[in-house]
């Protein structure tokens, strides 16, 4: 080995943006940590749209229950098997991998268009928040597909800029809050369904109460997922609502996106914990939020269609509600602001992450204000997938199948070429995919499972025919260097293995004073389903639990955050004395 050759790979790497570089050893996280990060990114205030989306497509509540359980674990297992092994074994963000294979033109126009979509995303979840405060402040729905009230515009901008400076600035710091945002987001999404339960009934039966399992049934099938549209049409079938809840997160799993998350997991089986936000989040959270959104529409006689994720939160949670979607949102929208910032780096690679999130951040601001786009989010985000989904399948022959085939991964940047394979499958995969769904040949929400299955295919063939099969020693042998030179960076940076785990007094005790108070504000929504005996003692008990909501919110956010604080304060300080 040249120390000349290593000197200069060395000054390259520490010349190097950090996100472009595989993951370190000290980096990576554990599997609570993954959890986490799903679960806060997948229970979000557009969770309130997904479910209105089915009730109004018409679905019926045994095909909700069914096929939203399908559709979800489909969706684990593509992370599980798709995603977390390539993002494990390459340790670089879907961006840094792809530049690698394809370099060039493709890599620039799938990073462009990536930082657009989550740039829409982003903004998407920064609408819904905004809409919470639409009580508060008093303005009117936002039913049009643009903005009609100056309000919500200044409200959405505000939103929009706090959400970018912070994605740009304080990522980490907010990942941290996102991860104890996520225990809170569920229990208030189960808990918001079972307050409203009784509301339902008593459109339904005249009574509140609801008579056990086959009540609950009853009144779902027959007042919230009912199998018909809102106009009387016979509603979606069972496999498009497997379809839409796989697909949903598409672009993630099979589009390798999340291999930018999952790169800092330390086994691919982490995988399973995006569980969390597809089981938990996608499954329970749509379902109670169809039975929120429906008993809302009821209430403020407002049809499920035009309803506001802020007033359907309000009706079901009172003023932790409103919380409940501005945190959804911002949670959301900065794990996508994240992306989007990334993607962005992989167009211009002169730019810090920080830079191209600010840039991106006035796409955001803009398309925020238009509601439109987290109207049409489940449509939106399947033809997302769609798109992004033939990369997915580029990266998986090219780590998967091209090796055992004796072929080499990264030829095109051995030879310096632009990877014409690359842009030719994707270019036949989506105008198939366009022809295929444009004429009514495959619905759009499987769409996604040809597309990739036919990418790998004929990237192979592309492949093989336009310089894989070619030998390239000269430039694997500067890639492994390059590794090596990586590895003695990054042990440079490691930090000492030492316990770093806090069992202080105060913070056991802070656990479990945010622990015991989720399962209060849970306690009495059940009490308010199994007790309200009529509708005068509906409206009292919910009441009740609208102020042990909120005080038990506030309660939550202090001592899961002061638990937080402390936690990370002490893992600080046994390092640095270790270090000393």
């Amino acid at each position: 080995m040249s120390s000349d050759t290593s000197s200069s790979i060395d000054q390259q790497i520490q010349g190097m943006d950090a996100e472009q570089l595989p993951a370190g050893e000290h980096e990576m996280h554990g599997p609570a940590h993954f959890a986490g990060l799903y679960a806060a990114e997948n229970v979000a205030g557009t969770e309130f749209i997904f479910g209105a989306t089915f009730v109004i497509l018409g679905a019926s509540l045994v095909d909700v229950l069914v096929g939203l359980a399908i559709g979800n674990l489909l969706a684990v297992l593509s992370f599980r098997f798709l995603a977390a092994p390539i993002a494990v074994g390459t340790r670089m963000s879907v961006y840094t991998y792809l530049s690698r294979i394809a370099g060039g033109v493709p890599s620039k126009v799938f990073n462009a268009l990536n930082a657009f979509l989550f740039a829409l995303i982003s903004a998407a979840m920064i609408t819904v928040s905004a809409t919470a405060f639409r009580i508060v402040l008093d303005f009117e729905p936002q039913t049009e597909a643009f903005p009609t009230s100056l309000s919500f515009i200044v409200l959405a901008v505000a939103f929009g800029c706090v959400a970018v400076l912070v994605a740009a600035f304080g990522f980490n710091a907010l990942a941290e809050f996102a991860s104890i945002c996520a225990p809170w987001l569920m229990t208030m999404f189960a808990v918001g369904g079972l307050v409203m339960l009784p509301a339902v009934a008593q459109s339904a039966t005249g009574s509140t109460v609801v008579d056990g399992w086959s009540g609950f049934l009853d009144i779902g099938g027959s007042e919230i997922f009912t199998g018909v549209t809102v106009d009387g049409a016979p509603g979606i079938t069972l496999l498009g609502i497997i379809g839409f809840s796989w697909g949903a997160n598409s672009f993630a799993h099979t589009g390798m996106i999340d291999m930018s998350l999952l790169r800092y997991a330390k086994k691919s089986w982490y995988g399973y914990m995006s569980a969390t936000g597809m089981l938990l989040g996608h499954y329970m959270a749509w379902i109670s939020a169809g039975f929120m959104g429906a008993a809302a529409a009821a209430i403020v006689s407002v049809s499920i269609v035009d309803i506001e994720p802020g007033t359907v939160a309000f009706q079901a949670l009172g003023y932790a509600g409103l919380i409940v979607v501005v945190v959804a949102g911002w949670t959301t929208a900065n794990a996508n602001l994240y992306r989007s910032g990334l993607a962005a780096q992989g167009v211009v690679t002169t730019l810090s992450r920080k830079k191209a999130t600010l840039i991106i951040g006035v796409i955001v601001l803009v398309a925020s204000v238009f509601p439109f786009i987290y109207r049409n989010y489940l449509l939106f985000v399947t033809y997302a997938g769609i798109t992004l989904v033939p990369i997915g399948g580029i990266l998986f022959a090219s780590y998967w199948i091209l090796p055992r085939l004796g072929l080499s991964m990264y030829w095109a940047r051995y030879k310096n070429v632009t990877n014409i394979p690359a842009l030719l499958t994707w270019a036949i995969t989506l105008a198939l995919a366009a022809a295929t769904v444009g004429f009514g040949l495959m619905p759009v929400y499987f769409a996604f499972v040809p597309a990739f299955l036919l990418s790998i295919v004929l990237y192979v063939l592309f492949a093989q025919k336009m310089g894989a099969a070619d030998s390239y020693p000269e430039g694997e042998a500067e890639d492994e260097l390059f590794a090596e030179r990586v590895q003695v960076y990054h042990e440079k940076q490691a930090v000492p293995d030492v316990d770093t785990r806090d069992r202080r007094t105060l913070s056991r005790v802070l656990k479990w004073v945010w622990i015991i108070d989720l399962l209060v504000i849970f306690a009495m929504g059940l009490v308010v389903l199994l007790t309200s005996s009529d509708a005068s003692t509906y409206e009292s008990r919910q009441f009740l639990f609208f102020w042990v909501a909120f005080v038990g919110t506030l309660v939550y956010f202090v001592s899961a955050y002061w638990e937080l604080r402390r936690r990370k304060g002490f893992a600080e300080d046994v390092l640095a004395q270790h270090s000393a």
